[in-house]
């Protein structure tokens, strides 16, 4: 029997900060809570936006006082199943040792926002997380007050059992599960949130990640681990050009391939891309090894449509032709053009930058399990966003989204892409083509997600200043031209968003008098979607190189320059940056703080030993970032050899987020940062011939090798002030690493670097 509270949703919501319902089996006592904001807004990007995104978290707790907590979100490294379980079990103060986490299926009505995209889940979690933990622990204190006759003033919650102080005696959690479920929910008023001090995990480094033991042993399940009874496997002859079609083929040689059982065609793209399936044509067998050999020999022929023609090295000059021009203005202060004409030529510094397309090459390539019976469909998938994927099954087979399950996988690697569920519409696709109950899973080669997969942005990003003999710099002109992430929802959407203008280029807070921003409208002839850390990437590397070589120009210490241009401590509306985005967050809950900006690059810069002397050939490069609400600083050393060859000897990272609720995930996230950011800095690269990616696997995306990385990485978390609200984690960390290099390579051959990946220094 099950009893569930009469609290409305929309009743609570219109008057309360939390609200929780609650129901009581013969197991225990279930909770569950929701956040102070239902809404759910959605951006030009396609991501869910909002102060919280509705959160519903449920915790229950069994006879023999297991507590299981759903984890909502996907955990694709960052640790989000561990740190928001951690922090409901630190207020409830259950011990870890008797917590288990469940990973929650598709299901937002339920569980609230799952788009693990944005650096968000702390950011939105972490109070309604601490909300529902501290109300268990007060029923089950309730309870056990009751149950001894005595005021609940004189009980305390301690380690998984209620103490009466002054008896000493005990009852354990699972003892009073039952109980607790009849009292009364703590409404917002009366919740008792512990004190900082109180804190048993948050902020500790105690915590082991729930997935650890059974990662090191080979024992956890990412999506390509799945098997089940009966299964069949697929893979997917794709366009070779985006928005191409295959006008003919011929299966007869595939299906003559020993295990090959089936071959399916894949509707071809149309309109905007958003989640769709590229097309093509399917190969469906008894294993992979034979799916793969059975596509090799299909006989297509292939249409490849308007984007026949996308060259990388001409589209190019194309970029470089619309930085060059008047764009779209989006930041206007003082009189940028008056300031340049007034000034003489020792005083202009000009500069571009290029940024190639990325892909997110994730470890795990994309791969989804779908089988289809008379009541719906079922889904095995790592992706970020399992409500997307459910809606996309859903659509793909005309079935309401309550008859589709997605279960949730490990990811091997996200970096955004898996929230983009192509793929998983790929395999409901194949499903629906074999007999009911057929279990069907589509595997991404290596090759699919380099060649197929969507990409970040290529960019030129040309900057124009002004700066005087004292050093002082009056004027600022930054212009980008890159394709935005809205063509991916728009047919022929041209010219970078408000979102994307609001990563690294408007929200500038630097002291000076004229400032004016632009953005280009240049066509995107590949899918482009959000890539981890997104525009901060192109933005931050051109404006973080352009401040060193101003710093150059003055004569003055980079460092010493760059706080002069933040300035003193201050916080500022971001609107008044023209940043109306500001990452869907409330400018008052979150301003752009330059003393945070400026307490990173101290902090950074003392870790690695600034103006300290060097080796020849060696050099220290600083560059800085406020992206995702947290503020982040990173100094390179290079040692740069005679033939140019570049060999990066340390990192140090600087990240201020604000609370440090999990800080060994915060320094992991720093160190992936500090290798991703190096890999797309010295090596990676997509190109295009003939509409074509011209790479195919590691040998020729190269990412950092073994041999590459930095011996040293030494990160510095600043100020763990729980006043303030959290800031991302798992995107800050990328930006100023690329730059910081760059500025180190100067540092220690006086040549200037302006185009990536740099390979080597000519």
């Amino acid at each position: 029997m099950t009893i569930t509270s009469g609290l409305s949703r929309r009743g609570f919501l219109q008057g309360s900060i939390a609200a929780l319902t609650l129901a009581v089996t013969a197991k225990g006592l279930v909770t569950a809570a929701w956040a102070d904001d239902g809404s759910k807004k959605y951006g030009a990007d396609g991501m869910p936006g909002g102060t919280v995104d509705d959160p519903l978290i449920f915790v229950s707790i069994a006879e023999d006082g297991t507590v299981t907590i759903i984890a909502h979100r996907a955990e694709m490294g960052t640790g989000v199943r561990t740190s928001l379980p951690m922090v409901v079990a630190d207020e409830m103060e259950a011990r870890w040792e008797q917590v288990k986490v469940v990973q929650a299926e598709a299901n937002e009505d339920r569980y609230g926002n799952q788009n693990v995209d944005g650096s968000r889940s702390v950011r939105h979690f972490l109070m309604p997380m601490r909300r529902v933990g501290a109300a268990a622990r007060q029923m089950l204190e309730a309870a056990a007050a009751v149950r001894w006759s005595v005021p609940v003033s004189e009980v305390k919650a301690v380690q998984h059992e209620v103490v009466h102080e002054r008896t000493g005696r005990r009852l354990g959690y699972g003892e009073l599960a039952a109980d607790a479920a009849k009292q009364p929910v703590p409404n917002a008023d009366a919740l008792k949130l512990k004190a900082r001090e109180d804190f048993r995990y948050i902020g500790k480094d105690r915590v082991r990640l729930v997935d650890l033991e059974a990662i090191g042993k080979g024992q956890a399940t990412y999506g390509m681990d799945m098997r089940l009874p009966g299964m069949v496997y697929a893979v997917v002859a794709r366009p070779p050009v985006v928005g191409g079609r295959a006008r003919r083929f011929d299966a007869s040689k595939a299906l003559a391939v020993p295990g090959v059982i089936k071959v399916v065609e894949i509707p071809a793209m149309s309109g905007a891309p958003a989640f769709q399936p590229l097309g093509g044509v399917a190969v469906v067998a008894r294993n992979t090894w034979a799916a793969r050999q059975g596509r090799t020999a299909l006989q297509i022929e292939w249409d490849d449509g308007a984007n026949a023609d996308y060259d990388s090295s001409a589209y190019r000059k194309t970029l470089e032709m619309a930085a060059r021009q008047v764009g779209n203005v989006v930041r206007n202060q003082g009189d940028v053009a008056q300031a340049w004409n007034s000034a003489s030529d020792a005083e202009r510094l000009i500069a571009e930058y290029y940024v190639p397309h990325l892909a997110h090459a994730s470890m795990e390539p994309p791969v989804a399990t779908v089988r289809i019976t008379k009541d719906g469909a079922e889904v095995w998938t790592s992706v970020q966003n399992p409500t997307a994927a459910r809606a996309a099954v859903a659509a793909r087979l005309k079935l309401k989204p309550e008859n589709v399950r997605v279960n949730v996988l490990l990811l091997g690697g996200g970096f955004g892409r898996k929230s983009k569920p192509d793929f998983v519409d790929e395999a409901a696709i194949v499903a629906q083509a074999m007999p009911e109950g057929t279990p069907v899973k589509l595997v991404w080669t290596r090759e699919d997600d380099i060649q197929h997969g969507y990409l970040h942005t290529v960019s030129v990003e040309r900057l124009e200043a002004v700066i005087d003999s004292q050093g002082q710099v009056s004027s600022w002109l930054h212009r980008s031209a890159a394709p935005t992430i809205a063509s991916l929802f728009t047919e022929g959407a041209m010219g970078q968003k408000p979102f994307e203008s609001g990563m690294s280029a408007i929200n500038m807070p630097y002291r000076i008098p004229n400032v004016r921003v632009e953005t280009a409208e240049v066509p995107a002839h590949a899918r482009i979607g959000w890539f981890r850390s997104v525009a901060n990437i192109p933005h931050a590397f051109a404006a973080q190189c352009f401040i060193a070589e101003l710093a150059h120009r003055a004569g003055k210490d980079h460092r010493q320059f760059a706080l002069d241009l933040i300035g003193p401590a201050r916080r500022i509306d971001p609107s008044t940056m023209a940043d109306t985005w500001n990452y869907t967050e409330s400018p008052e809950r979150y301003p752009y703080d330059t003393g945070r900006l400026r307490g990173v690059i101290e902090a950074a810069c003392e870790g690695a030993g600034w103006g300290r002397e060097l080796p020849e050939g060696h050099g220290l490069g600083l560059a800085f970032c406020y992206s995702f609400l947290s503020y982040t600083a990173a100094v390179v050393e290079v040692a740069v050899g005679e033939k140019g060859e570049v060999r990066v000897v340390s990192v140090d990272m600087a990240m201020d987020c604000g609370p440090q609720i999990n800080p060994e995930r915060i320094r992991a996230q720093l160190e992936g940062g500090a290798i991703m950011g190096l890999s797309l800095a010295l090596s990676s690269e997509i190109t295009f011939a003939k509409g074509r990616v011209t790479q195919s696997n590691f040998h020729d995306y190269e990412v950092l090798r073994h041999n590459a990385s930095p011996r040293t990485i030494r990160t510095h978390l600043v100020n763990d002030d729980h006043n303030l609200p959290p800031g991302g984690v798992g995107e800050p960390p990328v930006p100023p690493v690329a730059p910081a290099l760059c500025n180190a390579i100067f540092a220690a051959t006086g040549k200037r670097v302006r185009s990536l990946p740099v390979r080597t220094v000519a």
